[in-house]
């Protein structure tokens, strides 16, 4: 998983509400092997005729949104199903951080696994931000996980909160398996010791078993 540490990228204005996880990936490509291909995915339907034309008029298609790093939406971002790929079409495309005032909570935890970062502000910060983007197309704003800020066009800082163990994951670029890993030491000392105060339990020393 690419580590997130400090983020800036041009931010697109999203102000619709209720972005749900459909819209973001469309049943029907669920089952598409997780790769470059899902750049093309994200908001398929919205973003494409049935002919595989762009359209225009979806702010994704427009430049400079579309080498856009951030999404700044309104509530409830995510919500829906709990399809992972609506993720895995945000990071294809380059999205690494979107700001919203809500998320759908699997939405969130599946953001976390994949390296992207969903960042909750108050709804009149977003509105804000989104504002200001529109304001100044092509505008940058910087997400810093470590400090935990969000940097905006006119450089004003505002903070976020993330739980401690998923900023480290993220900070790392640890997904699961990764952070189970790099807990091997602790977790080899704890069996070493524990094998030598209960042999009994794995086969050995069974004349030692003080319940015998």
């Amino acid at each position: 998983m690419t580590p997130f540490q400090t983020v800036t990228a041009i931010a697109v204005p999203f102000d619709e509400p209720n972005v749900d996880t459909n819209q973001l990936c469309p049943t029907r490509f669920n089952k598409v092997p997780r790769g470059p291909r899902f750049a093309d995915i994200l908001f398929h339907d919205r973003r494409f005729t049935a002919d595989g034309a762009k359209r225009p008029e979806f702010i994704l298609n427009r430049e400079p949104y579309s080498k856009a790093g951030i999404i700044v939406a309104d509530r409830n971002f995510g919500g829906g199903s709990s399809r992972e790929t609506a993720v895995y079409a945000l990071t294809a495309f380059g999205i690494r951080a979107v700001i919203a005032s809500s998320f759908g909570d699997i939405f969130t935890n599946n953001s976390f696994k994949n390296g992207l970062l969903p960042v909750i502000l108050p709804p009149a910060t977003c509105a804000g931000l989104r504002d200001q983007l529109r304001a100044q197309v092509g505008a940058t704003l910087t997400v810093d996980l470590e400090k935990q800020i969000v940097r905006d066009v006119e450089g004003v800082e505002h903070r976020f909160e993330v739980h401690a163990l998923r900023k480290r994951s993220l900070l790392g670029g640890l997904d699961d398996v990764a952070l189970t890993r790099s807990f091997a030491a602790p977790l080899s000392e704890f069996e070493t010791e524990y094998r030598r105060q209960f042999p009994w339990l794995y086969g050995a020393g069974e004349a030692a078993n003080p319940l015998s």
